[in-house]
Parts: structure tokens; sequence; C-alpha cells
């Protein structure tokens, strides 16, 4: 919100001098404001709102660029000329005025959001082109001027400025699509970026508990590189998915506590509990970093009586993830490794405000608890 507010504070800039200007005119009886058109009034001061706002919007563009400069000085320039028009003229609702004005505005517009027009020129020559049309044959075929004005009182023609909200409208609905794709585009950027971190970082302690078995000369090696062969494949493959069936997760998991229990010589006691749809849908390789953890700051950490507790399960909203393991406390490590920082920011990048990762103490038993919403 903040960075949107601060990407368009032109626009609150703009607001106050058209609005100053206005008054100021008003003062000094250079401009009339009626009181009985409040619509007509609205519209206008909009429409040079958003002019004005837009020009500053786009000033430092404007200052890249000069021929942009010789353009804005042609505009005014033109703009001076059907002011000139107008004054020798002496005729009210000046056709050739319109006109001119009108490309005059649309020069504008053209000039601070060029893209805009170029993909929207056909709509804007849609509407505008009937108005210009039906109100150049009432001023010059419909009779006199006594007959245009009184025509022109019943009809009003402050409909020139009716389309603007519209498409003033349309380009709000633009940026916002464009702030939606550039958040989307930063959070699969970071989400690759994540990924990358979270395979070398498993890996690199699977590859060390594999390398003190074949220093020991292990007969449990090669069903090692095996089991490692296989979590490979799935984290390379599987990993690059959005959603993977929540069976195969619980499958990974498995893998991988097997894949450490041949290393350990000391008792281990490893619970996997699970009654859950096996066929549910979640982003791939979450729960690991959670299990990692839990041997690498549980199981390591003591000499005997290590114990690791997990419980999947579901209700009708979320998926649960609970694992409990204990610890000892003298060596705990004060180091943060960055796999339960990359999983967060994973979490609030493919769950935002649909998932509760919670995690306390007790009697040196470390809990995380992984809550999931089913309707994300």
């Amino acid at each position: 919100m903040i960075h949107f507010l601060n990407k368009y504070k032109a626009f609150g800039i703009g607001f106050l001098i058209v609005f100053a200007v206005i008054l100021l005119l008003a003062y000094i009886d250079v401009l009339l404001i009626p009181e009985d058109a409040p619509l007509e009034i609205f519209v206008i001061f909009t429409f040079w709102w958003i002019l004005v706002s837009l020009a500053i919007h786009r000033l430092a563009y404007l200052k890249q660029i000069k021929i942009t400069l010789y353009k804005i000085i042609g505009l005014f320039i033109l703009f001076a000329i059907t002011l000139s028009i107008d004054s020798y003229m002496d005729m009210p609702d000046n056709p050739i005025t319109i006109v001119l004005l009108m490309s005059f505005w649309f020069g504008f517009l053209y000039l601070l959001l060029p893209n805009f027009v170029k993909k929207y020129w056909k709509l804007i020559l849609l509407i505008y082109g009937p108005i210009v049309l039906y109100f150049i044959y009432l001023r010059l075929f419909s009779g006199g001027l006594e007959d245009y004005l009184k025509i022109k009182d019943e009809i009003n023609f402050g409909l020139f400025f009716i389309p603007i909200p519209l498409l003033i409208a349309i380009w709000f609905f633009e940026q916002w699509k464009w702030l939606q794709n550039l958040k989307t585009e930063k959070s699969e950027a970071e989400l690759a970026l994540l990924r990358t971190q979270i395979n070398p970082h498993f890996f690199f302690n699977t590859l060390n508990n594999l390398y003190a078995l074949t220093v020991k000369n292990s007969k449990q090696a090669p069903e090692v590189i095996l089991k490692l062969s296989d979590m490979m494949r799935y984290t390379i493959y599987e990993g690059e998915k959005e959603t993977v069936k929540l069976g195969d997760e619980m499958e990974y998991l498995s893998n991988y506590i097997e894949l450490h229990k041949i290393r350990y010589k000391k008792t281990v006691e490893i619970i996997f509990k699970h009654e859950v749809d096996t066929s549910l849908a979640i982003a791939p390789l979450l729960y690991i970093i959670l299990l990692e953890n839990a041997f690498k700051h549980g199981i390591e950490t003591l000499t005997e009586n290590a114990f690791i507790y997990i419980d999947l399960f579901e209700d009708k909203d979320f998926i649960y993830f609970k694992i409990e393991n204990n610890f000892d406390p003298k060596e705990i490590n004060e180091t943060k490794g960055i796999g339960l920082t990359n999983l967060k920011r994973r979490l609030s990048l493919l769950y935002p405000q649909k998932h509760e990762l919670t995690s306390g103490i007790e009697n040196n038993i470390y809990t995380v608890t992984l809550n999931i919403s089913k309707h994300a």
C-alpha cells in the first residue's frame, strides 16, 4: 500500500494545485463557477486534475526526452491559437474551437500515456467520434443560434466530459493489473531462488551422512546411495512443480527417515503417524525442512533416548503437520540456518494468510506445527 501511495503521490499534488488555481481564478473573477451545474463542475475539475497529475507523474520521463519538450511547446502553441481563434471569431460554442481544444487534450493525453492511447484509441474514437459529429450537426445545421442554444439547454454538452471517468477508471485498472503482474513475477522469482537454496542445503547434510558411512566402509552405503538417488529425483523433478500429491510427499519423508535410521548406532525412536487423504495437493518440499531440523537439532545432540514424533492429519479446513523432538539444552546451536527462514518465506508466497507456523519449547521438547488451508 505504501509503495502504491508513493508511486502515485503526484495525483495528490495535482489535486492541490488544480484546486488552488481554480480558487485563485474565481477570486480574481477570471473564472466563473456556475452554482447550478455540480456534475459539470465535478467532471471538468476531474479532467484537469488528472491532466496536471499525469504531467507531474511523468515529469522525469518528460525531462529525459528533449523532443517531448518540443511537443509540449507545440501543444501550448495550439492552445494559444485556439484561444485566439475563439476570441477573434466571437462565436458561442465555435466548432473550430471545440475541435482544436479536443486535439489539445488528446494530444496531451497521448504525450503522457502513449501506450494507453495506442491500446485504447479505437475505444476513444468510438466514444468521442459520434459526440463530436452530433455537436457539429446541431451547431451548424439545426437552425439558427437561438435554436441551438435551446437544444443545448435541453441536452447539456457536459456529455463531452462524461466518458472521462470511464477512461480514468480503465487507466487505474491498467495500473492495478501492472502492480499485480509485478507482484506475481517477483514472487515467482523469489520462489525459484528459494528452491535453489533449499535443495543444496538438504543434500549438503545428506551427503555428510553418506560420507560418514563410506569412511567406515559400511555395507549400508549402497542402500543410502540408492535412497539418496530416489530423493534427488523427487526433489529435482517434483520439487519444480507447483503442487504434488500429499502421498508423494509422505513417501519422500519416509525415505528421509529410513535414510537417517541406517546410520544411527544409538537408540532412536521415530514415529510417523498419518491419517490424511493422500490425494490432497500441496506445495512440495515444505515439511522436509522441519523434519531435517528435528534430526539436526534433536537426535544429533543426544546420546540416548532420542525421539521424533510426527503427526500428519486433517480436518475439513486444514492439513496439520506436527513434529516433536527432544534435545540436549547444553548443545543448542545458536546459529540460524537458511532452511527455516526459506520455509517461512515460501509459505508467505505460496499460502499468504492461508497458513500458520508455530513452535515452542517445554521440558526440553521442541514442538512445531504447520497448518495449511485446504482452500488456498
